[in-house]
């Protein structure tokens, strides 16, 4: 997994397949996924996972607050869900997310049918429901979750 530009061609692409999944899962107002100049916020680390060249999935690390962030633009390539891209990729981000000293970090996610795998990834990482958090709004479509990193955490 490598900090990538999210304006590269093959990113655009998975990247305009996940606006589109969010879109036929969630009514427009709980459609929360950033679009390409959101993604290159100097807030945000966007990764890539690819395999011998091939792209299999990205996410992105939102920072909100000096202790709190955010998991954003999560998306595993269709033929690559369930073999552990996205649980890499979470890992991964929980790593930065440790460096820069965050001692929390949420998601957004949906909570339609569509999303449950989505769910148990981020229940297996050790995310918990919480409530809504930052910007968000109470909705019966949206499952709010977070992680804390603090060293009493640990």
């Amino acid at each position: 997994m490598v900090v990538t530009d999210p304006g590269d061609p093959d990113v655009v692409a998975l990247l305009e397949g996940h606006l589109s999944f969010a879109a036929e899962h969630s009514p427009p107002e709980d459609v929360h996924a950033l679009d390409l100049d959101g993604l290159r916020d100097p807030s945000i680390t966007f990764l890539a996972a690819r395999r011998d060249g091939v792209l299999l999935g990205v996410g992105a690390l939102k920072v909100l607050d000096p202790t709190h962030g955010e998991l954003k633009s999560m998306h595993t390539l269709a033929a690559s869900r369930g073999s552990g891209v996205g649980a890499a990729l979470v890992r991964r981000l929980l790593d930065e997310a440790r460096a820069l000293g965050l001692e929390r970090v949420s998601l957004e996610t949906g909570s339609m049918e569509a999303f449950a795998p989505a769910r148990r990834m981020y229940a297996r990482a050790g995310f918990v429901a919480c409530e809504p958090f930052g910007d968000y709004n109470p909705s019966r479509n949206s499952t709010f979750m977070t992680l804390d990193l603090s060293p009493d955490a640990r």
